[in-house]
């Protein structure tokens, strides 16, 4: 694949003073023999050709803009630039040229801006600043051709910038724009725009203040209608002074204030709507006026944030019922644009701002305004809402817990009064606003769903001594709102299938899981409670038979969430209510379908059969075995009936499971060499010394009653040689038919015991034919005749383990002898099979 961090375009500057395209390719840094040293190598993606070859020399002034811009010049006219596809490659190739350089690569530009020229050193030297021609009609091009030549060096550039701001420059030639358009010179008119287009790109705030001041910036934008590529001018004063309109919603006393909004509003303009979209070159060049407009806007939040009268009667007329509709959508608006504005202060300072505002009463003045009918009133209150809960959910949360706590003692006064409190929380408003939002594609809804994954999200809740946030606003969340939440999926979920089924319910019931989903990963106890009290997952699980997909994907999402936990209080509320029957049912609707929905629900069963996780095992075997024991193109389900038998072999035998806990103890393993050894003597013992079927067992043992012996291993080679031949008689029918038949089962019934027959985990007793090499049997170098208990043997499919003594356990295996010789010799017998 094509390293795209190293695709660039390559410019060069031409006599128009105009970046020209001379094509796409990679580049690359190297030592090039040709020019002694290290240098910029671009080949062309098309056919490899190369399109730049330039030596990195340590006295040019390389700059780097905008993070994927290099731009450098190697003669006096002759400029070069790399505009790279990744910030990346950019990053990669500053670092060589200051290397090469012997610059810190944090620096933007490599060399001294006055460095440029020997000549121009002398210049410098020899003259204080740049001198301009004397500001006139006739004179105008030749002006404009001195900015446009002097914009692409910066030492020229800062000349220009001073001369302009000594001589008052910038006023003379808006005396000549009057004098150009009475005389309706058009010529003149053209010289002009590309003038104070030219003096913006000077990017110099002593030059923007003058530009905007009150008596000068309604000419400034008369000049830039005069765009010389265009037919005819456009209206751009025109518009300012009679269409665009100020609205004063709180009247503003003070001039200073009112002014300030008056430039910013104008200067954004000249921005966005006059000035030319700048190229990627010239956008470095407009720095200093975002810069202006920023800090305008933040004097204009601080100067309305002093202003205790303004913010009060704003509040004030945001709450008074008697301000009508058209009023109060210009007070929500003005306070949303507000909010914005605040966005670009500093931390320190916004804070200081959110403080001002919550002193204020924001919080009940939105409350207030969110219970209206005004859909855009709503959307704007909404908005604000969510720049409070973004930058502080914390003080959100206290005053929704304060509110309840409000509403909760005056109930009790009104009950004893017998009536009913009416009043909403907050945060329950907000939950309603989102279950009734209109919009088909539920936008509102799902910004509403954000907020509100924001508030319960622990990650963001405070922790002191004396309280934890995350209590006292999760109780209070499960108590009051919780209910509000769940009530459209509560409602529609009173069959067995969604009594609504439309597309935008499924939606708003998707965004509702997702929120519950998060609330069981992160709220633990809460919504378990909450869960497992209101039956919600049986409720969820209605969603399954929805025609929607991404809907019953939701909900199996959910009840996966669940049982990834592995919380057996989960389990049991899962196994009593049967909830494996509504996922079972979609898995046997979906059919031979391989889908999402299919790959899900195998990926459950999988983790329940990866994960062992007992109960749930036994409950999917014992209920829903038939309906799923057909299903062969994965093993999942065939892996579950397996830890099922061995579960229910455990549970049948647990002198077996008690000797396997034995085994895992260190203390009776034998050295893995030595068993090596005695498997190798076994196999070349004489096997026709045994008869078949006979077990083998230990000279000490010969004294004991042999059929309290036998009869145990007798039973258990029978049951052996009935699970031979069952699975032969299976392997036939699997190759004739190429599936499992299904009349095929494993008896379970309460009165036989099961014995582990699975290909994966054997047991076998002692000394049978099943068991070569069992150490402790006769033919075994490895045993040892001290020992008067019989070993027993465990094959499996993974290799063979024994138990035996080690020769150095004297002491304990007296100690076991005796104990061992005070039993019966039947139940020795029993004991050792």
């Amino acid at each position: 694949m094509t390293d795209t961090r190293r695709r660039v375009k390559v410019y060069t500057l031409n006599e128009d003073r105009q970046w020209d395209d001379r094509g796409t390719g990679h580049v690359s840094s190297g030592y090039v023999e040709r020019l002694k040293g290290m240098s910029l190598l671009v080949r062309a993606e098309s056919d490899g050709s190369l399109l730049l070859e330039s030596k990195i020399n340590p006295n040019t002034a390389y700059q780097k803009q905008q993070d994927t811009l290099i731009v450098w010049s190697e003669a006096e006219n002759y400029d070069l630039a790399l505009s790279f596809q990744e910030k990346a490659g950019c990053d990669e190739i500053w670092e060589k040229i200051c290397q090469v350089q012997g610059k810190d690569p944090s620096v933007d530009i490599t060399q001294d801006l006055v460095d440029e020229s020997e000549e121009e050193r002398f210049d410098d030297m020899s003259s204080p600043g740049l001198e301009l021609p004397s500001c006139e009609l006739s004179r105008l091009e030749e002006i404009a051709e001195l900015v446009a030549s002097s914009l692409p060096s910066p030492l020229r550039r800062e000349k220009l910038a001073l001369a302009l701001e000594n001589e008052g420059y910038i006023k003379k030639l808006l005396e000549l724009f009057h004098v150009c358009e009475d005389l309706e010179n058009i010529e003149g008119l053209h010289h002009l725009y590309e003038i104070i287009k030219g003096i913006f790109l000077l990017n110099r705030t002593a030059l923007f203040e003058v530009m905007f001041s009150e008596e000068c910036i309604m000419d400034v934008i008369g000049c830039l209608e005069y765009d010389p590529a265009l037919s005819q001018p456009r209206k751009h004063r025109e518009f300012l002074t009679k269409t665009a309109k100020f609205k004063e919603v709180i009247p503003i006393s003070d001039p200073e204030l009112k002014q300030k909004i008056h430039q910013t509003y104008r200067v954004q303009y000249i921005q966005d709507m006059v000035l030319p979209t700048p190229s990627v070159f010239e956008e470095n060049m407009l720095s200093t006026l975002h810069s202006f407009i920023f800090f305008n806007k933040v004097e204009i939040v601080g100067m309305l944030q002093e202003d205790e009268k303004f913010l009060t009667d704003l509040f004030a007329q945001l709450t008074d019922e008697a301000t009508d509709e058209e009023k109060r959508q210009e007070l929500v608006n003005f306070l949303k644009e507000f909010c914005a504005f605040s966005q670009t202060l500093q931390p320190q300072n916004r804070d200081a701002f959110f403080k001002t505002l919550s002193n204020m009463g924001i919080l009940p003045a939105l409350e207030v305004i969110l219970g209206m009918d005004d859909t855009q009133v709503r959307s704007a209150a909404t908005d604000i809402f969510s720049y409070l809960v973004e930058y502080n959910p914390s003080m959100v949360r206290e005053f929704v817990m304060q509110e309840a706590q409000q509403n909760d003692d005056v109930s009790k006064k009104l009950t004893e009064q017998k009536i009913t409190n009416k009043d909403i929380l907050l945060i329950n408003l907000i939950i309603e606003h989102m279950i009734c939002d209109t919009d088909p594609e539920l936008g509102g809804a799902v910004q509403l769903m954000g907020l509100l994954r924001t508030l319960v999200d622990p990650e963001n809740m405070l922790a002191t001594a004396n309280k934890t946030e995350k209590t006292e606003f999760l109780g209070f969340f499960y108590k009051h709102c919780m209910h509000v939440l769940t009530a459209p999926l509560l409602a529609n979920t009173t069959e067995d299938k969604p009594s609504k089924d439309d597309f935008q319910t499924a939606q708003l019931l998707a965004l509702v899981l997702e929120l519950l989903t998060f609330c069981v990963e992160h709220h633990t106890y809460h919504i378990k409670n909450y869960i497992i009290n209101k039956d919600i997952l049986r409720r969820v699980l209605v969603l399954m038979a929805s025609k929607h997909a991404f809907l019953a994907l939701c909900a199996l999402r959910f009840k996966r969430k669940i049982i990834g936990l592995k919380d057996e209080f989960y389990n049991r509320y899962i196994m009593k209510s049967f909830l494996f029957e509504p996922v079972v049912k979609a898995f046997l609707n979906n059919g031979s379908r391989y889908n999402l929905m299919n790959s899900a629900i195998i990926e459950m069963f999988e983790f329940i059969r990866v994960e062992d996780i007992k109960s749930l095992t036994a409950h999917v075997i014992e209920n829903y075995w038939k309906a799923l024991e057909d299903v062969d193109y994965v093993q999942t389900f065939k892996g579950l009936k397996l830890r099922f038998e061995q579960q229910r072999e455990r549970q049948d035998n647990p002198k077996l499971d008690s000797m396997r806990s034995i085994l895992r103890n260190h203390r009776y393993r034998r050295d893995a060499r030595t068993l090596e050894d005695e498997e190798e003597m076994w196999f070349n013992t004489d096997e026709d010394d045994m008869e078949d079927g006979e077990a083998v067992v230990s000279p000490s043992d010969k004294t004991k009653n042999d059929d309290d012996i036998m009869d145990p291993i007798s039973k258990f080679m029978e049951r052996k040689k009935l699970k031979e031949s069952e699975e032969k008689e299976v392997l036939l029918k699997t190759n004739l038919s190429g599936r499992q038949s299904p009349s095929f089962k494993l008896s379970l019934s309460s009165g036989t015991k099961t014995s582990l027959t699975s290909q994966s985990s054997a047991t076998t007793l002692p000394g049978s034919p099943g068991s070569p090499g069992s150490p402790g049997s006769p033919g075994s170098p490895g045993s040892v005749p001290k020992s008067t208990s019989q070993t027993a043997a465990i094959t499996t499919k993974g290799g063979l383990v024994g138990l035996v003594d080690y020769p150095d356990d004297d002491e304990d295996d007296d100690e076991d002898e005796d104990k061992e010789d005070t039993l019966p010799l039947s139940k020795k017998a029993k004991f050792e099979s």
